[in-house]
C-alpha cells in the first residue's frame, strides 16, 4: 500500500478573510499518497462537524487518491449557519485541489449530514437558484463556483430540515419548557409503544411537521418584532430532538441496526439531555437550515440537479440513517449514471473492522468503472 502524507491547508473565502485572532475561515487536512501526485481527489465537509481528519482520508489516499477533509467557517458553529457562505468556503477547497494540488478530477463526498451540503454545492455550481437568508443578499461570488466531477453519498441524511423533523419530539407542548409533554403524542410513553401502531405513527409524523412549521412561523414573526427595535436577530434553544420512532422500533424501516439506540446512546435519555440536533439557532439560521418550508438545505431539490456520476452507499446497521433515506437520495439524483450499494457497518463504519477499507475499495472500484 502507499504511504500517506498529510498537509494542513488554510484559506480565505470570497466573503471572509483572516480573523483578528489570526486564523482563516477555511481549514482542513490534505491526505495524499507519498509516492505520486494524485490525479483524482475527494473533498468532504459538513454543516457543523469537523471533517479535517475524516476516517476515509487515509484509506482513500492509500488507494492513490487525494482527500481534502475540509471545514467551512461554520465548523462547530452552526448556530449561525448560512448556506450561501458555506458554499463559498467549499469553493475555496475545490479550487485549491485543482490549482494547488494539481488534480484533474474532484469528487464530492457527502457523508452523514454533509450529504445534502455537498449536493447543494454541486447544484449551485451548475446554476444558482437558492434564495438568500432573510433580509440578506446572495454574494456575487456564488456565480463562479467550480463544479465537481462526481458525487458520493455515504450514510447520508436526506437534508437538514428532513432529518431534524424526523427526529423532533412531536409531544412538545411548550417550546420554553423541556418537560412539557402531550402524553398522547409521547413516543416514550409505554401506552404508545413500541411497537407503534400505524395510527399513532401517522399522527406523530404529522405533529412533527406541525412543530417545525410552528417554530418557522414564530421565527418569521419574531424577526419582524425585533426589527421594530433595530435588533437584527437572536438565538433560541430547541428542546427534545432525539425522538424518531425508528430509534425505538426497529420494525419500522427495518435494517440490521440495534433496537432502542440512537447516535447518542439511549434515545429517551438523549431526548431529555442538553445536546441534540439543532439545539441552538438564530432565527435567520433556523429558516435557512432547519425549516421545512424555507430552508435551502433540503436535499431533494439539489439532488435532482446533479447529473454527474453518483454513488449512494448505505450502512446496514446505521441507527440514524435508514434504508428509506438512502433510497430517497438515490431516487432523487438526476444522474443517469448512479448506483446504490449497501455495506455491513454502523453509521461511522467502526464495526466491523473491515467496514472502512471495504468502503474505500467500493468507491475506488466504482470510480474505475465510471472513468
Amino acid at each position: 500500500m502507499n504511504r500517506v502524507t498529510k498537509s494542513f491547508v488554510s484559506l480565505p473565502s470570497a466573503t471572509a478573510g483572516r480573523n483578528g485572532a489570526g486564523f482563516l475561515p477555511c481549514q482542513g487536512l490534505y491526505c495524499q499518497p507519498e509516492s505520486k501526485r494524485p490525479q483524482t481527489a475527494f473533498i468532504a465537509s459538513h454543516y457543523n462537524v469537523d471533517f479535517s481528519e475524516h476516517y476515509l482520508g487515509e484509506w482513500l489516499a492509500e488507494l492513490g487518491y487525494g482527500f481534502l477533509g475540509w471545514n467551512t467557517r461554520f465548523r462547530g458553529n452552526e448556530t449561525y449557519f448560512l448556506l450561501e457562505h458555506a458554499l463559498l468556503d467549499l469553493a475555496a477547497g475545490v479550487r485549491w485541489l485543482r490549482e494547488q494540488a494539481g488534480v484533474e478530477r474532484v469528487i464530492l463526498l457527502g457523508n452523514s449530514g454533509g450529504g445534502s451540503l455537498m449536493a447543494a454545492y454541486q447544484s449551485q455550481a451548475l446554476a444558482v437558484d437558492i434564495e438568500p437568508a432573510r433580509d440578506l443578499a446572495l454574494p456575487e461570488a456564488l456565480n463562479t463556483l467550480p463544479a465537481a466531477d462526481a458525487y458520493v453519498s455515504l450514510c447520508a441524511h436526506r437534508g437538514r430540515p428532513e432529518v431534524l423533523t424526523d427526529w423532533l419530539d412531536a409531544s412538545v407542548t411548550d417550546e420554553l419548557d423541556p418537560v412539557a409533554v402531550d402524553s398522547e403524542l409521547d413516543m416514550y410513553h409505554p401506552d404508545n409503544g413500541p411497537p407503534y401502531s400505524a395510527e399513532f405513527l401517522t399522527r406523530y409524523r404529522e405533529a412533527q411537521r406541525l412543530r417545525n412549521r410552528r417554530i418557522s412561523d414564530w421565527a418569521l414573526a419574531e424577526l419582524d418584532r425585533l426589527a421594530t427595535a433595530a435588533i437584527s436577530d437572536r438565538v433560541f434553544v430547541l428542546f427534545r430532538t432525539w425522538a424518531d420512532p425508528r430509534f425505538m422500533d426497529a420494525s419500522i424501516d427495518p435494517s440490521k441496526r440495534p433496537p432502542t439506540r440512537c447516535y447518542a446512546g439511549d434515545p429517551r435519555r438523549a431526548n431529555y439531555g442538553p445536546a441534540g440536533l439543532g439545539v441552538s439557532s438564530t432565527l435567520r439560521t433556523w429558516l435557512a437550515m432547519w425549516s421545512l418550508d424555507h430552508s435551502p438545505c433540503s436535499g431533494e431539490h439539489h439532488l435532482r440537479k446533479i447529473t454527474c456520476p453518483a454513488l449512494v452507499i448505505q450502512a446496514d446497521a446505521d441507527c440514524g440513517v435508514f434504508p428509506s433515506d438512502a433510497q430517497a437520495v438515490f431516487d432523487a439524483l438526476g444522474s443517469t449514471s448512479k448506483r446504490l450499494l449497501t455495506i455491513a457497518g454502523d453509521h461511522y463504519l467502526l464495526t466491523p473492522d473491515t467496514a472502512r477499507p471495504k468502503t474505500a475499495q467500493l468507491i475506488h472500484d466504482w470510480l474505475e468503472e465510471v472513468s
